[in-house]
């Protein structure tokens, strides 16, 4: 489950912010807002080229915006001097794609890099070195050279370093696209037990929603480097308000099967079936009853597809049906259906000579 977030002012704020690269006469990002509580995980999703590496290199200065504000606790961090600047990168951490790991070092030597570059004395910086290696799960790796690790393995080395200097925030640049899908699960339970077990603030950069959907409170579309929307994952997931994050959930007609995709007509032939879609947007009081919609429906139907998931405790996702019914009935079922929380809507027609129903075992 996603943590528990504070409801008190943000801890990170972006507002009004615009970067343009002289290069380029294209804004990298424009008139971005976003408010981040403290103790959430926030994810910001879109396509190669949205803007994200560039948002994402905005909380630790590595980029400043050329209008705009980045604020940190309400501070606006582009009046920092380079004292306050330092102090700055040690409260927020930062964990890479491609691990940026020292090949010549050690594991024990990669993590206490930050420490001995800041002076941290020898038998403090052993001491923490040792309660991170623990946390991630590698206290008996601290001799090998990242030569020797998986994958995964590399990541939770770069976790360690991030974590080492004890920062508020922790930023993570597509950790886990570098990643198979079993090492990305585990790379995301150990980022969930560490926004739990420290209270970290977690931002972090991706294009897979399965990341978003695993770990994060809240998350934000970016598309051409403007805010396409943002809000809890549940309602974006749910019911998405742009083109672009229907597109990333596959909730456009492509989504549709190629079988059925091919028989759907835009008009009803003799005894062609409906292809209904139910919606399920997480704002039902109620889980989608069975019995309900068959009820509603009233007459013969099929289950063509069903893709419901549980996102913060809520139910989203969508039923494809096959629907035999007169055009009347078909219209009376559709608002029947109104009261069990669902969005109905008719794609269109079946072609009965390619159906399903009557094609098997024929």
């Amino acid at each position: 489950m996603p943590s528990a977030v504070s409801v008190s002012a943000p801890h990170v704020a972006l507002r009004g912010v615009h970067k343009v690269y002289a290069a380029s006469a294209v804004p990298a990002l424009q008139d971005v807002a976003m408010d981040v509580a403290r103790g959430e995980v926030f994810g910001v999703i879109g396509r190669s080229g949205a803007g994200k590496s560039t948002l994402l290199r905005l909380f630790n200065r590595l980029e400043v915006p050329s209008s705009g504000q980045v604020l940190l606790d309400g501070q606006d961090i582009a009046q920092l001097k380079a004292p306050q600047l330092r102090a700055l990168r040690r409260r927020v951490g930062m964990i890479f794609q491609n691990f940026n790991l020292v090949s010549v070092k050690t594991v024990w030597h990669n993590v206490a890099m930050p420490l001995r570059l800041a002076g941290v004395p020898a038998a403090e910086r052993d001491q923490r070195v040792r309660e991170v290696l623990s946390l991630v799960g590698l206290e008996h790796k601290h001799h090998a050279y990242p030569a020797q690790l998986s994958g995964g393995q590399k990541q939770r080395v770069g976790i360690a370093r991030a974590l080492v200097n004890n920062p508020e925030i922790l930023l993570c640049d597509e950790a886990t696209s570098a990643l198979d899908p079993e090492t990305t699960q585990s790379i995301l339970e150990l980022l969930r037990e560490i926004n739990h077990r420290l209270g970290l603030t977690i931002i972090l950069i991706t294009h897979e929603m399965d990341v978003i959907h695993s770990i994060c409170d809240r998350v934000l579309v970016l598309d051409h480097g403007c805010v396409a929307e943002q809000g809890p994952v549940w309602q974006v997931f749910g019911a998405p308000q742009h083109e672009v994050t229907r597109q990333m959930l596959r909730h456009d007609s492509n989504s549709l099967p190629d079988d059925i995709r091919t028989r759907l007509r835009s008009t009803p032939t003799a005894d062609a079936p409906a292809l209904l879609s139910l919606r399920f947007d997480g704002r039902q009081a109620r889980e989608p009853d069975l019995h309900d919609v068959a009820r509603s429906l009233g007459g013969a139907s099929h289950m063509l597809q069903a893709r419901v998931e549980r996102i913060q405790g809520r139910s989203v996702g969508e039923w494809l049906l096959s629907v035999a019914l007169s055009p009347s009935a078909l219209q009376a079922a559709v608002h029947a259906l109104q009261h069990t929380g669902a969005s109905a809507t008719v794609l269109g027609y079946l072609d009965k000579r390619q159906d399903l129903a009557q094609a098997g075992g024929h």
